[in-house]
């Protein structure tokens, strides 16, 4: 007997901050709709800074110049679907910082199912009834607006 793991694709995250302490999370209609931060799998040879400044600028047009990229936060493994395939998706989130004013997804050029964005407040994050991934969002972002970034990445379920 066989286990078949899925193959394994690798995403970097961003947990966008603003000067306000407020996150950024964008909105998608698929499996009952969800929030979520901004991020993607790796392309070839790019490594997880690259290509978190690259899915910032992609997802929400923030020029990479008006980013503040911080240390490694979290790190998540889930095996889900993507384009009717399964993967085990290994996602590193990172500590970002930028002006709520550099955000423009006019400007934009992959959105893919994004439905909108919206800045949280911990408290709002908190209290929502919605669904937000990471699951531990909220705990993760209670200890970084308290504490600052952990001396090493947290590991993150669901």
């Amino acid at each position: 007997m066989t286990s078949s793991i899925p193959p394994l694709r690798k995403a970097a995250r961003a947990i966008v901050l603003d000067a306000d302490g407020r996150i950024l999370l964008l909105r998608y209609d698929e499996n009952g709709g969800f929030w979520a931060t901004p991020g993607g799998s790796l392309e070839d040879g790019e490594d997880h800074v690259t290509a978190t400044l690259r899915e910032l600028s992609e997802e929400l047009g923030i020029d990479e110049k008006a980013v503040e990229l911080g240390a490694q936060l979290a790190e998540r493994s889930k095996d889900h679907l993507v384009g009717g395939r399964e993967v085990r998706q290994v996602e590193k989130y990172f500590l970002t910082r930028v002006s709520a004013a550099d955000v423009d997804p006019a400007r934009a050029s992959q959105t893919d199912n994004i439905r909108g964005h919206r800045w949280w407040t911990l408290a709002e994050l908190r209290a929502t009834a919605e669904t937000v991934y990471p699951l531990a969002l909220a705990d993760l972002l209670t200890g970084v607006l308290a504490h600052g970034a952990p001396k090493y990445p947290v590991v993150l379920a669901g």
